[in-house]
């Protein structure tokens, strides 16, 4: 690890369980320097409000070694342009995070610190600012609900077009969504759940838990068809590596299989030599929403295989127990092209079963759906 790479990760310890209080004192300096910048967050900042500040810190892990993160960090510039930032708000932002870390760390700081996140943030504005200005994109599609079908009291698919310009990504992509109807200003991350289409149409797998609020409770239970939401540029890299003759490994849990099911569409649309096989897993059978459309896809393609898996129901016609260990019965998959997504749970337990395998770690990409 080299010393750029070391200051950084030791001056985090400082402040990592402090992550409320950090993000606190970066919101008050940020608004107090610049007022208006305010007015481009929604009125709730609790758990949104952190979305920015966990972008800029997770973007600094990533400078130590540019040349993997060079596209992130520049997708990370051109989503960003949804929450309606400009170039002179970088510099506000880098002050305020400064003071932010110092305050928080304490006595702990010292110059070579403060240092080695100036540097970093300027490497990420750098890169972000590029990203942001190569776009030709808009900062957002809008886009119209078409339809909508509840599964249980949950979870929800629905289907949206893109109106007025082309949205082009790619399967195992995922965009951020916002309800502005309901909750202006809020967005949230979602896989698309199909493969790219000449009809512009995006599907959307969400799941709520009971009496959850926020964008995923109002996907579920307020949006209608004939609403608008709107949908920033697509990020990701859980993609298709088309020039690969290696057979396909996918395991989902939950709406997890929303990346999953792209994955295996845009497949069907070339796919003659690699056998895919898929695992999906929730807790009772009631939660495989998207079992049948699975099984119609199996009926159509012999080089397709789907195993439904059930950690909760005993009385569940099929594999028994979380689907990470049902992974590891059906093994060896060494010589497979892996995707892995679901909860953070469910993803860890399946890369570690992968990792005891012998699966190569650059044969494995994986989606989930809250931190590892």
């Amino acid at each position: 690890m080299d010393d750029f790479a070391r200051l950084l990760k030791e001056s985090w310890t400082l402040v990592e369980e402090h992550r409320e209080r950090l993000s606190g004192h970066f919101y008050a300096r940020l608004f107090l320097l610049d007022p208006e910048l305010r007015k481009l967050f929604p009125v709730e900042m609790t758990g949104q409000g952190d979305r920015i500040l966990e972008a800029i810190v997770t973007a600094a892990q990533t400078v130590g070694d540019p040349e993997s993160f060079d596209e992130y960090l520049r997708s990370l510039g051109r989503d960003h342009r949804k929450y309606h930032v400009e170039a002179a708000h970088y510099g506000t932002m880098g002050v305020a995070l400064l003071d932010a870390l110092r305050s928080i760390a304490g006595d702990g700081w010292n110059l070579e610190y403060d240092q080695a996140w100036r540097d970093a943030y300027a490497a990420i504005t750098e890169k972000m600012l590029a990203g942001a200005a190569a776009d030709d994109n808009p900062p957002f599609w809008h886009a119209e609900v078409l339809t909508h079908e509840r599964y249980g009291r949950d979870t929800a698919v629905l289907t949206c077009r893109a109106l007025q310009h082309p949205l082009s990504w790619r399967a195992g992509q995922y965009v951020s969504l916002e309800v502005p109807r309901h909750l202006p200003r809020v967005w949230r991350t979602y896989s698309v759940a199909n493969a790219p289409n000449d009809d512009n149409v995006l599907e959307f797998h969400v799941r709520t838990p009971s009496g959850a609020g926020w964008v995923s409770g109002a996907l579920v239970r307020r949006v209608r068809p004939g609403d608008l939401l709107r949908v920033a540029a697509p990020m990701g890299s859980m993609t298709l590596d088309r020039s690969s003759e290696r057979d396909i490994l996918c395991v989902a849990g939950g709406v997890g299989l929303a990346p999953v099911k792209a994955l295996v569409e845009e497949l069907a649309s070339f796919n003659r030599t690699r056998w895919v096989h898929v695992f999906y897993g929730a807790r009772t059978a009631a939660d495989l929403y998207g079992l049948a459309g699975l099984q119609e896809l199996v009926a159509a393609h012999p080089w397709l295989s789907v195993t439904p898996a059930c950690s909760e129901d005993p009385d569940f016609d099929g594999e028994l127990g979380d689907v990470s260990d049902v992974v590891s019965r059906y093994g060896p998959w060494t010589a497979h092209d892996c995707f892995v997504s679901g909860s953070a749970r469910m993803v860890r337990a399946t890369l570690r079963v992968l990792a005891e395998d012998g699966v190569p770690p650059e044969s494995t990409r994986y989606d989930t759906f809250g931190n590892l």
